[in-house]
């Protein structure tokens, strides 16, 4: 490939829970406010203290970590490794398009709360800022491709792109993309067009 491609910083994102503040109340008590463990480097999101367990009948994924701040409606992203083992059939989506998804059972202690829907896959996305986008060429909804080198060195395609006031250029990708590209957590990838 070209090593002319300009580099994206990518993250990798282990599974986790967003909670509306209805839910959040109903697990952590009125009122609750969720503490912050640590920013998160591309949005404007943050990693809590507080996790959850969630169960799909015998099935139990334990310490899954919450992700702030509350939004509208409950959502969980997994990997599809997790969807597996939960026996879940569990749909790519993008973020916020929780319609025909399976629920669960999300447990905080004595406490728990059954989930009609709002789990998905979240399919491979681009976040850039306004300016950011301008300097790549990129556009709100464009689908690009992304490679990564290296021992593992593989082409993710069909990515696509979100385009945010507050968000800083990086490329997601689940747990199972970061392991089947040989990456831990972060690394670079480079923008293919």
């Amino acid at each position: 490939m070209n090593k002319n491609y300009p580099k994206i910083p990518v993250e990798i994102s282990a599974r986790h829970i967003h909670l509306s503040q209805k839910d959040l109340e109903s697990l952590f008590g009125k009122g609750y406010q969720l503490k912050i463990l640590r920013k998160l480097q591309s949005t404007n999101q943050f990693a809590a203290e507080e996790t959850l367990d969630i169960q799909v009948g015998l099935k139990k994924i334990s310490g899954v970590r919450i992700v702030g701040p509350v939004r509208k409606q409950t959502q969980v992203e997994l990997s599809l490794t997790d969807a597996i083992y939960l026996g879940l059939a569990v749909p790519f989506k993008e973020s916020g398009d929780l319609k025909n998804t399976p629920g669960a059972t999300l447990i905080n202690a004595q406490r728990k709360i059954k989930l009609s829907k709002g789990i998905i896959i979240m399919l491979r996305h681009i976040h850039c800022n306004p300016e950011e986008a301008k300097r790549l060429n990129l556009k709100q909804g464009e689908i690009v491709s992304v490679e990564i080198k290296g021992k593992r060195s593989l082409v993710f395609n069909k990515v696509k792109v979100r385009v945010g006031d507050k968000w800083k250029l990086c490329l997601h990708l689940d747990t199972d993309e970061g392991n089947a590209a040989g990456m831990v957590k972060k690394g670079v990838g480079y923008l293919i067009k």
